[in-house]
């Protein structure tokens, strides 16, 4: 019995939601179908005229708007999923660049036809929905699904955004991200050359200038001003080192990814120390794939010893059905997530600029597991150097 009132009813509210979209079907129908005949056949009769042209993406424009509400109300009543298209972006500004996007958006065309198909199913729909209330009740659920099924699958056929146009925007947003990324490491490069480096040097030039002034005056005073300088050229050289290892280390390109991943284990401070694995079956993954890893690698390993409080941490990195698989865990307290301007979420933006996942595993009282997942393109120089 108290799963009988737990099940619900054939006469709940999903059913009420599918015999309202059915009606409203036909009013709708009705002032799609106007507005697609009006507006595209005049619009296509008067293409040899400068208003034909922008008339008949007007007319699209109107259906692209028909199409959005079906999609509305597909997801409120039918249960659909389909998702909403990006807006039309024209290739040039101007009233000429919004009308040539408009005639040539494939959607829009869709929507046009959506429009046409809907007034025929919406009268069919309408007369069944209405013959069901009146005499079908018994059969009404059932019936209602069949008819739902058929608009949801109209919406979802014509109306959802192609994959096309989803591929292209995924492209266009990791440009983005890639664009910024780039951005972010040439003001810290600079950041870092400024304030390390090159003051660095500018003491260096002084101290040698006035050493040279004490060289005949005090030597003494000269010698140990130029031990000095000789101590500033060694940090100088420490700086521009750190800084090109961080821009690419050499290692990375010389000798691949298990030298370069085993060297920022040596140097992380994790009490235990890292353990790392690496098996890529002697092949090298390209430079800008073998780029992310590493510099992943290097920051998850930099916020392991410097915020989870861990002990000991892993390093695992393999080749497995054309994807470069890495992992990395820690014994740490755990917590961490991505969110947005965090450095988990910089990471993850960088491995989906490539389509790669990003996936972080990391429950309250620890362990943290990050795995991440990139696309494997042989490098065309052949095995790593060993």
């Amino acid at each position: 019995m108290e799963d009988e009132a737990k099940r619900p009813s054939l006469y709940g509210a999903p059913l009420w939601r599918e015999v309202r979209n059915a009606l409203l079907n036909l009013p709708i129908g009705v002032a799609g179908f106007a507005v697609t005949a009006v507006l595209l056949t005049a619009g296509l009769g008067l293409a040899v005229t400068v208003v034909g042209l922008p008339l008949l993406a007007f007319g699209l424009g109107c259906c692209r708007q028909f199409g959005r509400l079906a999609r509305a109300r597909a997801r409120a009543d039918l249960g659909s999923t389909v998702p909403e298209p990006e807006p039309l972006r024209p290739a040039r500004a101007g009233v000429a660049g919004r009308v040539m996007a408009a005639l040539g958006d494939g959607l829009s065309w869709r929507s046009a036809l959506y429009c046409l198909v809907l007034l025929i199913w919406g009268i069919l729909g309408f007369v069944l929905t209405l013959l069901l209330l009146v005499v079908g009740w018994p059969v009404l659920p059932w019936a209602m699904r069949a008819l739902s099924t058929v608009s949801r699958w109209l919406v979802e056929v014509l109306l959802a955004p192609g994959a096309l146009a989803e591929r292209v925007r995924e492209l266009e947003d990791d440009r983005g991200v890639v664009v910024d990324t780039a951005a972010a490491d040439l003001r810290r490069i600079e950041r870092d050359l400024h304030d390390g480096a090159q003051a660095r040097l500018v003491a260096l030039a002084m101290d040698l200038g006035l050493a040279k002034e004490k060289l005949t005056e005090d030597p003494a005073a000269a010698q140990q001003m130029v031990d000095a300088a000789h101590g500033e050229v060694k940090l100088a050289l420490q700086e521009l080192r750190d800084l090109a290892r961080g821009i690419h280390p050499a290692v990375l390109t010389d000798r691949g990814l298990d030298a370069a991943l085993s060297s920022v284990a040596a140097r992380c401070t994790l009490p235990g120390g890292v353990r790392v694995h690496v098996e890529l079956g002697g092949e090298r993954p390209d430079s800008a794939v073998e780029g992310i890893a590493y510099f992943t690698v290097s920051e998850l390993l930099t916020n392991a010893s410097k915020h989870s409080g861990a002990r000991t941490a892993s390093v695992d990195v393999w080749r497995q059905d054309g994807r470069l698989m890495l992992t990395v865990r820690d014994d740490g307290r755990g917590g961490a997530r991505v969110h947005p301007g965090g450095g988990l979420a910089g990471l993850a933006e960088r491995a989906e600029s490539v389509d790669g996942v990003f996936v972080v595993d990391s429950p309250a009282e620890g362990p943290t597991s990050v795995t991440v997942e990139l696309p494997w393109h042989t490098r065309s120089g052949g095995p790593a150097k060993k």
